[in-house]
């Protein structure tokens, strides 16, 4: 499934740049050497990198 259809990242793109240590949306797009075009996927980027973030604080307890 497509995060990102200007750039063509799929999820498992944006997926891999979050394990790798991004934060950010424009952190993502650094990863895969693109930048934002329409910017419609920037939410979706946010929400996995926020699930992500829990996930990991909630493994650590």
């Amino acid at each position: 499934m497509y995060v990102c259809n200007c750039n063509g990242l799929r999820k498992r793109d944006v997926a891999s740049a979050i394990e790798e240590g991004a934060t950010r949306p424009r952190e993502v797009f650094a990863r895969h050497q693109c930048q934002a075009q329409c910017a419609k996927c920037v939410c979706e980027m946010r929400e996995m990198i926020q699930q992500s973030q829990q996930a990991f604080a909630l493994a650590a307890e």
